[in-house]
């Protein structure tokens, strides 16, 4: 039935892709067809990177950048040179559902988005505080210092959004015009970052500290040229088949990020994030 809607063609499709939920590809695949309306708005016009398990979570797994070998002729690619690689990248642009549905076939389970449009590469149209928990601090605590970003942010004027990372941190983002570069945006986030370390004894801003016990850490280095963001909506590697997913600031306190995974998510009637893209902000403090 699924291939009548596409040009993929589907393969192993009982395959288990997550074993302590009996989660097979076709659900992988169903559950990209319900989000793909939402997926699309953030994909579109972006290179993607992937992470692969096609035996399953509890298999193999590889990160990948670069188009893999017998990638169809109408998937779109953008070509760029990569220093960490020291080679050119052809990179997958995920314009459309048969893209999307064809890395779902791949058992790509993890869909990463840049922070910039592939034509604009070192422009970025986002603004991501990455709030990274180390033990025993856990989601509550990064929800915490989360709605707290937010109060400061809304007091200068901003309008931010979050997600869960579908694992155990949280995502705090701005949509913004394009003109700032990858330095500019960085040094935004991790001025904020310094700002809440002083504030709370909780939050870190610097890589050295990262690992310290019962912190969390704003990852301002994801705001870097070739770094990614796991995109809304995308599953991620994890047992629980967990889903990043967009959120209203209300639901934060007392949430339980498990739930949100592959059965759930889709049953979410509003989105959260809709209208991201009618937020496009400057970042001078008005």
């Amino acid at each position: 039935m699924m291939e009548r809607l596409t040009r993929v063609k589907f393969t192993n499709l009982d395959k288990v892709m997550y074993p302590r939920l009996r989660v097979t590809k076709t659900q992988v695949i169903e559950h990209y067809i319900k989000l793909a309306p939402r997926m699309l708005e953030f994909l579109r016009g972006r290179i993607v990177v992937t992470t692969r398990f096609p035996d399953g979570i509890d298999g193999e797994g590889f990160y990948e950048k670069d188009t893999p070998r017998g990638t169809p002729e109408w998937v779109e690619t953008f070509k760029r040179y990569s220093e960490t690689a020291d080679r050119e990248i052809n990179y997958i642009i995920c314009n459309d559902l048969d893209t999307l549905l064809w890395l779902a076939n791949l058992a790509a389970l993890e869909i990463h988005i840049a922070l910039s449009k592939a034509e604009a590469y070192e422009e970025p149209d986002i603004v991501l505080f990455d709030l990274d928990p180390e033990r025993p601090a856990g989601f509550s605590e990064a929800a915490e210092v989360a709605l707290s970003l937010k109060d400061k942010l809304n007091a200068l004027g901003f309008k931010v959004f979050v997600k869960t990372s579908g694992k155990k941190g949280l995502h705090v983002t701005m949509p913004i015009e394009r003109g700032y570069s990858f330095h500019q945006t960085r040094e935004f986030v991790h001025q904020f970052g310094r700002h809440l370390s002083r504030e709370n004894p909780m939050v870190v801003s610097e890589r050295s500290q990262s690992q310290e016990p019962g912190k969390i850490y704003i990852d301002y280095l994801q705001n870097s040229s070739g770094r990614t963001m796991i995109c809304p909506y995308s599953l991620r590697a994890e047992e629980g088949a967990t889903v990043s997913t967009p959120l209203h600031w209300g639901e934060l306190k007392g949430l339980d990020p498990e739930k949100l995974n592959v059965f759930s998510v889709s049953k979410r009637k509003k989105d959260p994030w809709d209208g991201f893209w009618e937020e496009r902000q400057r970042l001078e403090v008005g």
